[in-house]
């Protein structure tokens, strides 16, 4: 199972967001997500989280905190396990992403964007500061079949 970070970074009630549409084979293309990538050998959650932000964003985060465990399941792609964040303090000039399009976002307007359906169920415990979470969503293809919250599964 691959391991990555995802984080959604907060200033005046806005969520950085990356709109991913400059790589061609992205299973995350054309959606919009929030910013991190894949553990590296040797690396530690954090130490990705810290990596990755900076290198998507030119941002450095000074405060965040650990949310949830996402388990995502989808047969076209290898499982993957994201270790969720928000951040609320950074320091540092926002930079261009080679992989699309950085643009702070109303939170309450995010759920209006092309996301893939389970992020709608995680981004709905950020907004309601739900403690951590375990949270597994299964996929086929972009139509999310099962998630299962903390050992008990949810109703689509």
């Amino acid at each position: 199972m691959r391991e990555t970070t995802l984080c959604y970074i907060e200033r005046d009630g806005r969520y950085l967001m990356l709109h991913r549409v400059s790589k061609k084979n992205d299973p995350n293309r054309d959606k919009w997500i929030g910013v991190g990538g894949g553990i590296e050998p040797g690396e530690t959650v954090e130490q990705c989280l810290l990596r990755e932000v900076g290198e998507e964003t030119g941002l450095r985060l000074t405060a965040y905190r650990a949310r949830g465990v996402i388990d995502f399941i989808n047969d076209l792609c290898d499982d993957e396990r994201m270790f969720l964040y928000t951040a609320d303090g950074f320091e540092g000039e926002l930079t261009a992403c080679d992989e699309g399009i950085l643009e702070w976002v109303e939170i309450a307007r995010v759920p209006e964007l092309p996301l893939w359906e389970g992020d709608r169920v995680f981004l709905r415990l950020l907004v309601e500061n739900a403690p951590f979470f375990r949270l597994r969503l299964e996929y086929h293809g972009d139509a999310l079949l099962r998630a299962v919250l903390n050992g008990e599964e949810l109703s689509l």
